[in-house]
C-alpha cells in the first residue's frame, strides 16, 4: 500500500502510519544504521520502502513464473491446509463456513475520507479470540503456547468465532457461508419484510403528510425524518464515538450538512456511512422546506443538530408501531426494491445479451445512486478503459484487413460498395496500426511458447522425452511470417485473401460478427465509464431483492450467470429456485 500514490500523497495517511511506524520500531529495539547504532527516524518523507515492495514484487513476479504443475501442487497443498475449518455441524446438519480466516497484519485504508486511513491493523492473537461451539463440542486447540479468550456456548448467536480489531474497536466475526441454510433463510426473511411494507407504505405516508403540520416539535420532526428517509432513502443515522469518521444519518443531522434554496429546494452535504460524502440536490414538499427552515432557525448554529428532538431508537420505535419489525432500513431494502421492480417493468429489453445487460445494469445503477452507493474510482480505471480502447480498434484494423481481401478477391466491387466502404476507420493511424501489429506478432510467439511449455509439462508427467529448444525455434517463425507479412502489406497497401476457399460471401458474414463483437465492446465501455464511481454490487447483494434478477434473467433469456457471480449464485440459490417470469415484489 505504500507504493500507492494515492496513500503515501494523503497527509492523513501519513500522520497515523508514521505514528504506528514510530512506535512499532521503539518496541522492538529501535532502529539502526547499516553499521548496527542507533539511529532516531524523525519524518516519514525521508524514508523509502521500495526495497520492501521490490521483495514482495519479486514474489509475485516468482508466483505468477511458476508452471501449471507448480501452481496444481501448491493449490493441493492449500486446499490440504484449509481442508479442517472449511465446514462445521450446525444443528446437526454439515454447513460451509465462511470467512475462516483471521485477517492479518495490514495498513488501514477505511473508505471515503477516513480518520484512520494508514494506521496499523495489528496482528490477532489466539488471546483476543472468542470461541463459539456447543456445549458437547472437543474444544479446537489453539496455536502452541497460546489459549483462546473464551469459549461460549451461545445457542442464539450466528456466530463461530469472534475478535475486536484494533483499528475502530469493532468486532469481526467468523459466520457461516453465504449459501448456508441460515444465511439463506436470514435474506429470504429480510426481503419479505420488505415486501411486506407494501401493505403499511400508504398508511405510512398519510400520517407522516399529516405529521408534517403537528403542532408538537417532537412530531413534526418524526413526520420530516420519515418523509426524508422514504423519499431519498436516508440512512436513520447513529451517534458515533469521537476518534471514529464522522458519518451522519437522517436523524443526526446538522445544521452544516442541510442548505435551503427558495423555494423548496435542500441541499445535502455530509459523510455518510464508511465516510462516502452524500451530496444531493432534491425538491422536497412546501412543507418539509418550511420545517427545516423552522428547524434551523437561531438560536441554532453548526455543530447543532436538526432534529435535536429525535433519536434513531425513537423513530425505529414509532416505525414498529405500523409494522412487527419495521425500521429505517427496511425503508432502504423497500425502495431499492421497489424502484428495481418499476424500472424492470418499463423494460422491453430488446436487442442482444449485452444490451439487455447494460439496461439492467442501468437500472441497477438508478439505484445505487438513490442508495448512495458510491465509490472512489479505480486507481486502474484509466488503463482498463484504454486497453478496452485498444482492442476495439484492433477489431477495426482486422475489419479493414478483411475489406481489403475482398478487393483483392474482386476489385469491381469497389465501385458498387463505394470507395468510403473500404476505407481505414479515422480511429486508426498508420502509428497506431504499426504497433499494433508489433503486439499481435508479439502475442502469437506468446502463445507458442505456452503451449510448448505446456506440451512439455504434459509430457514429462507422462513419462515421454520432452520435445527440444530446436521445435520451439521451427514454431516461432510463424511469428516471424507474420511481421514479414505486415510490413510486405504497409509497404504494398493490399491485403492477399487468406483462410481456405475465400469468397466474399465468407468475408462479408466475418465483417458482420466483428461489428457485432465492436458494438458490444462499445456497450462495454460505456457501462464501465458510467459505473466508475458507483457501486452496483453493494445494491445488487443486499437491497435489491434477487428475486427481481432471477425474473429479468428468465423474462428476457438472460442467463444468471450475466448478473449474479458463483457466489452470489450460491447465496441466493433460494431465490433462483423459487420464482418464475410472473413474480412480482
Amino acid at each position: 500500500m505504500l507504493n500507492s500514490t494515492h496513500n503515501v500523497e494523503n497527509p492523513i495517511f501519513q500522520k497515523n502510519f508514521f505514528n504506528d511506524f514510530q512506535a512499532i520500531i521503539k518496541k522492538t529495539g529501535g532502529a539502526k544504521d547499516p553499521q548496527g547504532k542507533p539511529i532516531q527516524i524523525k519524518e516519514f518523507s525521508k524514508c523509502d520502502f521500495r526495497t520492501i515492495f521490490e521483495h514482495y514484487e519479486k514474489l509475485r513476479a516468482e508466483k505468477k513464473a511458476m508452471s501449471a504443475a507448480e501452481k496444481k501442487a501448491a493449490k493441493a497443498e492449500k486446499d490440504a491446509a484449509e481442508a479442517p475449518y472449511m465446514y462445521c455441524m450446525w444443528d446437526g446438519r454439515k454447513q460451509k463456513v465462511g470467512n475462516f480466516r483471521v485477517e492479518p497484519p495490514a495498513l488501514f485504508r477505511g473508505r471515503g475520507e477516513h480518520p484512520k486511513t494508514g494506521t496499523v491493523k495489528t496482528r490477532v492473537m489466539p488471546e483476543q479470540i472468542t470461541i463459539n461451539i456447543g456445549k458437547d463440542a472437543p474444544v479446537p486447540a489453539p496455536p502452541e503456547g497460546h489459549r483462546w479468550k473464551e469459549v461460549r456456548h451461545d445457542q442464539e448467536g450466528t456466530w463461530l468465532a469472534m475478535w475486536q480489531e484494533n483499528v475502530n474497536g469493532n468486532y469481526k466475526y467468523v459466520m457461516l457461508a453465504a449459501n448456508s441454510d441460515v444465511k439463506g433463510q436470514s435474506d429470504y426473511k429480510k426481503f419479505e419484510k420488505a415486501r411486506e411494507l407494501k401493505k403499511h407504505i400508504d398508511r405510512i405516508r398519510k400520517d407522516y403528510k399529516k405529521g408534517l403540520k403537528d403542532e408538537l416539535m417532537v412530531n413534526r420532526q418524526r413526520a420530516t425524518a420519515v418523509y426524508l428517509i422514504d423519499q431519498f432513502a436516508l440512512r436513520a443515522g447513529n451517534e458515533k464515538g469521537e476518534d471514529e469518521a464522522d458519518t451522519v444519518g437522517c436523524c443526526s443531522l446538522k445544521f452544516e450538512h442541510v442548505t435551503l434554496k427558495p423555494p423548496n429546494t435542500v441541499v445535502f452535504d455530509f459523510l455518510g456511512k464508511d465516510s462516502i460524502r452524500y451530496y444531493d440536490e432534491v425538491e422536497v414538499d412546501p412543507q418539509v422546506f418550511k420545517n427545516l427552515k423552522i428547524f434551523k432557525k437561531p438560536p441554532k448554529k453548526e455543530g447543532d443538530e436538526i432534529f435535536d428532538r429525535l433519536t434513531t431508537s425513537a423513530l425505529n420505535k414509532h416505525l414498529s408501531s405500523y409494522m412487527p419489525g419495521l425500521t429505517a432500513k427496511v425503508f432502504r431494502t423497500y425502495n431499492a426494491s421497489y424502484t428495481m421492480a418499476t424500472l424492470l417493468k418499463k423494460m422491453s429489453a430488446t436487442g442482444t445479451t449485452p444490451e439487455k445487460v447494460k439496461q439492467y445494469n442501468d437500472a441497477n445503477r438508478e439505484v445505487a445512486i438513490l442508495c448512495n452507493h458510491k465509490r472512489t474510482v479505480a486507481a486502474g480505471h484509466a488503463d482498463q478503459m484504454e486497453k478496452l480502447s485498444d482492442r476495439i480498434k484492433g477489431l477495426q484494423y482486422q475489419k479493414w484487413r478483411i475489406k481489403q481481401m475482398i478487393l483483392a478477391l474482386d476489385p469491381k466491387i469497389k465501385k458498387k460498395k463505394g470507395a468510403a466502404y473500404f476505407e481505414l476507420d479515422e480511429d486508426l493511424d498508420m502509428e497506431w496500426i504499426k504497433e499494433h501489429q508489433a503486439f499481435l506478432a508479439e502475442e502469437l510467439r506468446q502463445k507458442i511458447r505456452k503451449k510448448f511449455d505446456k506440451e512439455n509439462e504434459k509430457r514429462a508427467a507422462d513419462g515421454e522425452k520432452e520435445m527440444k529448444a530446436k521445435e520451439l525455434e521451427e514454431r516461432l517463425k510463424a511469428a516471424d511470417e507474420l511481421e514479414a507479412k505486415y510490413k510486405r502489406e504497409n509497404k504494398t497497401k493490399k491485403v492477399e485473401a487468406e483462410g481456405r476457399g475465400p469468397t466474399v460471401e465468407k468475408f462479408e458474414g466475418q465483417i458482420s460478427k466483428i461489428d457485432q463483437r465492436i458494438e458490444n465492446m462499445l456497450l462495454q465501455a460505456e457501462d464501465k465509464e458510467n459505473n466508475k464511481e458507483v457501486a452496483l454490487g453493494t445494491s445488487k447483494l443486499n437491497y435489491i431483492d434477487p428475486r427481481l434478477t432471477v425474473v429479468f434473467s428468465k423474462k428476457f433469456n438472460v442467463p444468471i450467470e450475466k448478473f449474479f457471480s458463483k457466489t452470489m449464485r450460491e447465496k441466493f440459490d433460494w431465490a433462483i429456485k423459487s420464482v418464475d417470469e410472473d413474480w412480482e415484489f
